[in-house]
C-alpha cells in the first residue's frame, strides 16, 4: 500500500519521490508541473506483476525480499536504499539528480542517476523500468541500442544508458548481481565519456555541491540535522530557472482519507512568499532567497493595475486551468486526480500584503546583489493601492474557500502589513511624503481591524469581521507585527485557538464546516505557528515539547507533508510540503538555545 514514507531527490529543475524499497513512484518531467513519467503513487497503490496494469515506476526488485534501510548521505540530497533478502544477501541503490557548478553555471539536467551495488552475498534482482505518459494514459514506445533504451512519448523522449544487460532490463529478467552497474535516465543524448566515469564524476561533484551548500547555512544550536534536511528539501522545491518555489512536488494526495480534498500543488502560491523569504533569510540562503525575490518582482512587474492572483505557474503562467484526470485511480485509489488549480481564479486579498512583505527584504538586506530601488517601490505602491481598496472586502481567504466569501481578518491584516511595510520602505528611500501617506493608511486600517475583528466577549480575534469563529491564521498576527505578544488580546486569541482547534498535540486550521465538509486532519504548519505563539507568550516548555513531537511525526527521512491524522500520526496531503518545512525551520530558530547559552 502506498504511503508517504518517501524520499525526495532533485536538482532544482525536476524532482522524484522514492519509496523505502527504492521504487521511484513519482517524477514529473521535464519540470515540476510536467507530465508524470513515474506516476504509480497515484495509480491506486498497486505494484503487481502485470506490466499492462502496473506502470509508472522504476525499481530494482530484490527476490526473496525481507527488509530495507534508507538514509540520505550526510547533508546532501543523495539517497541510499539498502535491500536485504531473507538469506542476508543485500544490494545498495544510490539515487541522485546531478547538480553542481560547471563552466561558471549550475549544471542541473533533467536526469536521475541510479548506482546499484551488491554489498553482501549473491543478491538476485530484477530491474523494472516502466515509464508512463499523458498522466498514465499511455506507455512510451521504445527502441534499444547496445547500451541504452530510448523511450519515446508524444512530448518527451528519454534515454536510459546503462552497463547492465539491456535485454535483462527490457524483458525484466531476474539475474544475480555480481558487480555494480549504473542506470542514467535523462535526455535523449549520447554520453561524451564512459558511463562509469560520467556517473562517478556526477556523484562526486553533486555530493560536494550539497556539502558546500549546507556548510554555509546559518543553523540553530539545537535540531541542526532537522533544520538542514528541511532546508535541503526547501531548496529542492525551487525551480531555479525562474526562482519560483512550488508548494509541493505532487498533485492530488488527499488531505484526509476519501475526503475529495485532492489538489494540484505543483505551483507557486503568493501566500507562502513572505514566510519562505523569512526562512531563507534566517538560514542565510541568500542566493535562493534572491532568486525567489526576482520571481516575485517579475509577478509585480506583470501585474496590470496592481491586480494579483493567488497562485502562478513555475514560469509565471497565469492560467492554471483545473481538470480531472480519469486515467489515474488516485492515491490508494482515492481520486480524483487533478491537474491545474482553480485557485488562480480566486479572490484572495491577502496576496497583496504577502508580495509587499516578501519584497521588503530587497530594501533592507545589504547582502543582495539586486537591491530594491525607487522603481521597484513604485511598482509595489500599485500593489499597495489594491490593498487599500480591498482590505475590508470579502474574499476566499488564505484557506481558499471555493463557495464561501467574507471579510477575512487575516486578509485584512495582510493588507495592513503591506501599507505598514511600504511606509518603512519609503522612509528607507528618504521619501517622507510617501512614508506619511502609507503610515496614515496603515493606522487607519489597523483601527478598523481592531474594531471589527476582535470579539470582546470572547477576548479573541475572530477569523472574519463580525464573526465568532477562530482559525489558525490568527496566530500570525504576532509574526506580522500587528500586535505584541504581551497584549492581552493576543494572549486571549492563543487561548481561544487552543480551545477550539487543538486536537491532541496538533492544530487544525479551522473546525467549522467548509465547502467539502468538516476537516479531519491537522494542518502541519498551523501546529508550528501555535508552537511559535506559545513560545512568544512565555509558554516555552510547552512549545518545546510540541516541537519535539512534530519532529517525531516526520517520516523516517525527516520530511513532512501538508496534513497529519492527529489520532494515528499518519501523514496526508501533498508532499513534500514547502509550508511545513518552512514552519519547522522557523520554529527551530525561535526555540533553540543560542550558541552562547549552549557553552
Amino acid at each position: 500500500m502506498s504511503d508517504l514514507n518517501l524520499g525526495v531527490i532533485g536538482n532544482c529543475a525536476f524532482g522524484a519521490l522514492i519509496d523505502n524499497q527504492g521504487r521511484v513512484v513519482w517524477s514529473c518531467m521535464p519540470r515540476f508541473d510536467g507530465d508524470p513519467v513515474f506516476c504509480s503513487l497515484l495509480n491506486g497503490g498497486a505494484h503487481g506483476e502485470n506490466p499492462e496494469k502496473d506502470f509508472g515506476f522504476f525499481d530494482i526488485q530484490l527476490e526473496n525480499f525481507a527488509r530495507s534501510e534508507q538514509y540520505y548521505v550526510h547533508n546532501t540530497a543523495i539517497l541510499k536504499t539498502t535491500l536485504y533478502d531473507a538469506d542476508g544477501a543485500a544490494v545498495e541503490i544510490t539515487d541522485f539528480a546531478p547538480r553542481f557548478k560547471h563552466m561558471e553555471r549550475i549544471f542541473r539536467p533533467m536526469m536521475m542517476v541510479r548506482h546499484v551495488d551488491p554489498i553482501a552475498g549473491h543478491p538476485r534482482i530484477r530491474v523494472r523500468l516502466r515509464p508512463a505518459s499523458a498522466f498514465g494514459a499511455g506507455r512510451p514506445a521504445w527502441t534499444r541500442g547496445s547500451n541504452h533504451i530510448r523511450y519515446v512519448a508524444p512530448d518527451l523522449t528519454l534515454r536510459c544508458t546503462t552497463d547492465a544487460p539491456v535485454s535483462y532490463v527490457l524483458d525484466e529478467i531476474p539475474f544475480v548481481l555480481e558487480k555494480p552497474f549504473t542506470m542514467l535516465l535523462g535526455p535523449d543524448e549520447s554520453l561524451t565519456s564512459p558511463l562509469d566515469e560520467t556517473s562517478r564524476q556526477f556523484f562526486n561533484r553533486t555530493h560536494d555541491y550539497w556539502r558546500e551548500w549546507t556548510r554555509y547555512l546559518a543553523v540553530p544550536f539545537e535540531w541542526q540535522d532537522a533544520v538542514i534536511r528541511a532546508a535541503i528539501t526547501l531548496k529542492l522545491c525551487a525551480f531555479e530557472e525562474s526562482g519560483g518555489i512550488i508548494a509541493a512536488m505532487t498533485t492530488s494526495v488527499p488531505e484526509a482519507p476519501d475526503s475529495g480534498r485532492n489538489w494540484d500543488y505543483r505551483f507557486c502560491w503568493l501566500r507562502d512568499s513572505y514566510f519562505v523569504v523569512q526562512a531563507l533569510n534566517r538560514l542565510g540562503a541568500t542566493r535562493t532567497m534572491e532568486d525567489y525575490l526576482e520571481y516575485i518582482t517579475n509577478i509585480v512587474a506583470g501585474a496590470e493595475k496592481g491586480v494579483l492572483q493567488p497562485v502562478y505557474g513555475v514560469t509565471l503562467e497565469k492560467r492554471l486551468t483545473e481538470s480531472k484526470v480519469p486515467t489515474l485511480a488516485g492515491y490508494r485509489g482515492m481520486g480524483p486526480v487533478r491537474t491545474g488549480n482553480q485557485a488562480h481564479e480566486h479572490i484572495q486579498n491577502d496576496v497583496y500584503g504577502s508580495v509587499i512583505l516578501a519584497a521588503t527584504q530587497a530594501f533592507f538586506d545589504v547582502r543582495l546583489t539586486r537591491p530594491g530601488d525607487v522603481r521597484l517601490f513604485e511598482s509595489l505602491e500599485a500593489i499597495g493601492n489594491r490593498a487599500l481598496e480591498l482590505y475590508d472586502k470579502p474574499d476566499a481567504g488564505m484557506w481558499e474557500l471555493r463557495t464561501k466569501s467574507r471579510v477575512h481578518t487575516y486578509s485584512s491584516v495582510m493588507c495592513w502589513a503591506g501599507a505598514d511595510r511600504l511606509a518603512k520602505i519609503a522612509r528607507r528611500l528618504e521619501l517622507p511624503e510617501r512614508a506619511a501617506f502609507w503610515r496614515d493608511n496603515a493606522d487607519r486600517i489597523r483601527a478598523v481591524i481592531l474594531e471589527k475583528a476582535f470579539d470582546t466577549k470572547q477576548n479573541t480575534f475572530v477569523e472574519s469581521f463580525g464573526g465568532s469563529e477562530v482559525d489558525g491564521s490568527l496566530l500570525l498576527l504576532l509574526e506580522l507585527d500587528f500586535i505584541d505578544a504581551a497584549d492581552p488580546r493576543f494572549v486571549g486569541t492563543v487561548e481561544a485557538v487552543e480551545r477550539r482547534l487543538k486536537r491532541g498535540q496538533h492544530l487544525f486550521r479551522y473546525a467549522q464546516e467548509d465547502d467539502i465538509g468538516i476537516p479531519q486532519t491537522a494542518f502541519n504548519v498551523c501546529t508550528f505557528w501555535y508552537i511559535d505563539a506559545l513560545a512568544a507568550v512565555g509558554r516555552g516548555d510547552e512549545a518545546r515539547e510540541l516541537f519535539e513531537n512534530m519532529l517525531r511525526c516526520r517520516n523516517p527521512l525527516g520530511l513532512l507533508s501538508e496534513d497529519l491524522d492527529p489520532n494515528t500520526g499518519e501523514l496526508w496531503g501533498n508532499f513534500p510540503q514547502t509550508y511545513s518545512m518552512v514552519g519547522l525551520i522557523n520554529s527551530a530558530m525561535h526555540l533553540s538555545k543560542s550558541w552562547r547559552e549552549a557553552f
